[in-house]
This record gives C-alpha cells, structure tokens and sequence, in this order.
C-alpha cells in the first residue's frame, strides 16, 4: 500500500529523539563541520516541514537555508534541554509562519511540486511519489504538518503537540482522521 511506503521509505537519517545535542554546542563555537552534520541529518524534516506550512516550493527552500543560518547564528544560545530536533523545528516553524505573514497568501502547491525528496528510494515510482503528493495534499493544513513531523522527523505526538501549540488530543485525533482520510483516498487510487 501507498501509505505504508510513504511512512517507511521517509525513515529520516536522524530520529528526532538522537539529533546529538552536541552538534549545536559544536555549532556554537563556530563548527561549521558541525552545521553540516545538522543539516545532514535534519533537512529532509525541515524541507518538509517548512513546505507542509507555506505549500511554496521556493518558500520552503529558502525558509530551510534561512533555518541554517539562523540556527548557526544562535547556536552559542543554545541550552541543552534533551529536544535539539524541537528547537531546529521551532525555528523552522517560526520562519514559515512569518513568510506566510509577509506575503500573505495560500497557494496549493501542485502535486507534482510537492517534492517528496525525502522518498529517494528506488522502490518508489515517480507514479507513487505523485499519488502520495495528491494524497498529502487532500489534507487539512494541520493535519498535512502533523502527519509530516510524524513522518518525515520521527516525533512522538506529545512532541509535535508542544511544537505547533496545540492539545496531545487534539494532535492524536487529527493524527488519526489524516490517516483515515489518506487510506480512503489511497484505497480510492488503487481502485481505479
């Protein structure tokens, strides 16, 4: 199933609870090495993120390199607090949200420019990428960014509830209803 690929295969090279810490101190006395092995390991989960917020292809490009440098820039006030993916997403959504305010609109992206870069394996087709990006894009916009950081970063719910402000119930349930909704509109597509 469609579904199940677009869970398995967006494994993210790094889970959101084994984001070392210690690359954000590295990073904060200046370890540009260290900026690269964040961007390593979070990018795929900061594209998606950033995208499920502005539905913008070029905005989330560069709402992402802007995360970097801003995170680079910040580094040195970084406390660690055990949650390195939360405070990288923190930013991102931060970014994402003031880009929104700034050009004030909401633009579907097409399906085709959904970019699921984070799909980059050979067991799925161009032709799944697409259905799977038509399917994304069937959900609501809270729902779409809920089943992206699940998804794309590994985050547990209770995770993603303190990230977008948000109750763990309700984050639960709108978890569950875009599952509900991407399997009906899933088994549709197979059905035809």
């Amino acid at each position: 199933m469609l579904l199940f690929a677009l869970v398995s295969m967006s494994e993210p090279p790094c889970p959101a609870g084994s984001l070392e810490e210690s690359l954000l101190l590295e990073m904060g006395r200046g370890s540009q090495e260290a900026l690269a092995g964040l961007y390593q390991a979070t990018s795929a989960a900061v594209y998606g993120f950033a995208l499920s917020i502005v539905k913008n292809v070029q905005d989330a490009e560069d709402i992402m390199q802007d995360v970097y440098l801003q995170a680079y820039a910040a580094a040195a006030t970084y406390r660690p607090q055990g949650k390195p993916m939360a405070w990288v997403l923190t930013i991102t959504r931060h970014l994402a949200l003031m880009r929104l305010r700034e050009r004030k609109r909401h633009t579907a992206t097409a399906p085709a420019d959904w970019g699921l870069a984070s799909l980059a394996s050979h067991q799925v087709t161009d032709e799944d990428r697409i259905v799977l990006a038509a399917a994304i894009n069937s959900l609501g916009d809270e729902e779409r960014q809920i089943v992206t950081l699940h998804a794309l970063t590994g985050m547990k719910h209770r995770e993603i509830a303190e990230l977008l402000d948000l109750p763990l119930a309700t984050v639960l349930s709108k978890y569950r209803r875009a599952l509900i909704k991407l399997k009906k509109y899933l088994t549709k597509e197979d059905a035809q």
